[in-house]
């Protein structure tokens, strides 16, 4: 993942800002996101921040957004993008062509779609449907 830049969808970074394990199997997604951040920021990567992936995070994380906001704005490592005309009309294709994820989901894959990068995420559904437009893992697969 040398000078690589990746897309992590707002699923992976609740992982991490909410420390989610699997209580079935103990597996802790919060610590292997953080190795996978970790490992890209080592390797000289990019992680890339959407705006719709702020906008999800401030719904969802109210009360710590502000601090969240501000890692990501002094992590050298983070690039948030904004998100374009063309990733909403082609997001909304999908939406209209398919209808199984939400809209933000396919918004997701277009963005990652246009910078030509990564999509990281364990969303089963979203995965399903990216991998036909984009190259998308898991951050477990690409930890090393």
């Amino acid at each position: 993942m040398e000078n690589k830049k990746c897309y992590l969808d707002s699923c992976i970074w609740l992982n991490l800002f909410k420390k989610e394990s699997d209580s079935t199997s103990g597996v802790q997604w919060w610590k292997l996101t953080k190795d996978f951040i970790e490992q890209v920021e080592e390797r000289d990567g990019k992680v890339i921040v959407s705006t719709i992936v702020l906008k999800e995070l401030y719904f969802k994380t109210k009360d710590k957004f502000n601090r969240i906001q501000k890692f990501f704005k002094e992590s050298e490592y983070i690039e948030i993008v904004k998100t374009t005309s063309e990733d909403y009309e082609l997001a909304r294709k999908w939406e209209q062509e398919h209808g199984l994820l939400s809209f933000y989901d396919y918004i997701h894959v277009a963005i990652t779609k246009r910078l030509n990068i990564q999509l990281i995420t364990r969303d089963k559904d979203l995965i399903e449907f990216a991998k036909s437009y984009v190259e998308v893992f898991k951050p477990e697969d690409l930890i090393r």
